[in-house]
């Protein structure tokens, strides 16, 4: 009787090993190319949606001050243009012929904002009453009608104009809100990381400690909106929709981020460099302030970048503090009423009108490539200044 070989590539125990090995193989190639739809798909889609928001259809129009406009602007445009010209367009007038008397009388040129139906006709977007696209069309043929760059998307605060629209008060809020946010969390969260790994004995207390900062670290982002509530605005009276509010709530949810990143970089750090210390006579804080610290400082920054990503992109705990307010001014410090842009964003969504999908989409648009732009020198900076051992 022939006896079988075992462990040859004619063993049906192999071959079955190997057809196990290739499915699997191809199970998670498909579950990478899913992932990777998925993201294409989403990309699309937001792109799709936003990127006409970056551009407007401008119309060139006459303006008379005249003796009406001074009181009511919309008088300042020939009746046949009321309905194709934005009403931002002419709000303005009274107050410009209040604080320049000599405009008074005359007429000028300019190139206005259109009305938003306006804008998404020409876009595709909107249908308009028959006269009226008939109108539109004859001024695109005049070359009366031009699309042109929306630099008012980045210089103007939010409207209820959507053609006026835009991020700036929102971006300028969140700027005030990180900045009070790194303000707080950086220098506590890396001095308790300090203290956790370098100084603290290993007991039960800091166990539990540990094990807490851990568990806070996967709390749901809302829970720390109410806590917010209910420390900063409740108890010490910190200003309702404030930046400053805003940012030490995120500051309270990105603590645990830059505190475990921070104990991470401080580990990563070898024992050998300690001891080293050590024995040329530095004490404890002399060994972490001038050696250890400063090997570990990219991966520290590494982190509170990371962290303060993620507080970029939270809206959650902001809804709960309010700052979802209608804000069309710049906040002029970080006590004013303020709102940031996934807050804006979320409003603009809210809205019913399609001229601000476009504008939802775009600001989706300008937020990812700010979350894109903090996570990659996160990543460049780690591999610019990381140390292997």
């Amino acid at each position: 009787m022939q006896q079988r070989l075992t462990g040859s590539a004619d063993d049906p125990l192999i071959r079955g090993r190997y057809r196990k090995e290739a499915r699997f193989k191809g199970y998670t190639i498909g579950a990478l190319l899913i992932a990777f739809a998925i993201i294409v798909a989403f990309f699309a889609d937001i792109i799709g949606q936003g990127y006409s928001a970056f551009w407007r259809t401008e119309v060139r129009v006459t303006l008379d001050y005249n003796e009406r406009a001074e009181r009511i602007g919309r008088f300042a445009l020939a009746e046949d243009m009321r309905e194709i010209v934005s009403r931002g367009a002419v709000r303005s007038i009274p107050r410009e012929i209040r604080n320049n008397p000599e405009l008074a009388g005359i007429t000028r040129e300019v190139w206005a904002p259109a009305y938003s139906e306006v804008d998404q006709y020409l876009k595709g977007d909107a249908d308009l009453p028959e006269a009226m696209a008939a109108q539109v069309d004859a001024m695109v043929e005049s070359g009366q009608i031009r699309n042109s760059f929306n630099w008012a998307f980045f210089t103007q605060g939010d409207s209820k104009l959507p053609e006026l629209a835009g991020i700036l008060s929102a971006a300028v809020g969140s700027i005030l809100v990180l900045f009070v946010t790194l303000l707080f969390a950086f220098p506590v969260g890396v001095m308790s990381a300090i203290y956790l790994e370098e100084f603290a004995p290993d007991n039960k207390l800091t166990r539990a400690i540990e094990v807490n900062i851990n568990n806070l670290a996967a709390v749901p982002s809302i829970i720390f909106g109410l806590l917010g509530l209910a420390v900063f605005i409740n108890t010490f009276g910190v200003p309702r929709s404030s930046a400053l509010v805003g940012g030490l709530t995120l500051g309270l949810m990105t603590l645990p981020i830059i505190i475990i990143s921070t104990r991470a970089a401080l580990r990563s750090v070898p024992d050998p460099i300690r001891l080293g210390a050590f024995a040329m006579g530095c004490s404890r804080w002399q060994v972490v302030r001038d050696h250890v610290l400063p090997l570990s400082l990219p991966g520290i920054l590494t982190g509170t970048i990371i962290g303060l990503a993620q507080a970029m992109g939270e809206t959650a705990p902001l809804i709960i503090v309010g700052m979802v307010a209608y804000i069309p001014d710049i906040p002029g410090n970080i006590f004013e009423s303020a709102t940031v842009l996934p807050a804006q964003i979320f409003t603009w969504a809210s809205e019913p009108r399609q001229a601000f999908v476009e504008k939802t989409g775009a600001g989706i648009i300008v937020l990812l490539a700010i979350l894109l732009t903090l996570n990659a020198a996160a990543v460049l900076l780690r591999r610019k200044f990381e140390r292997r051992w």
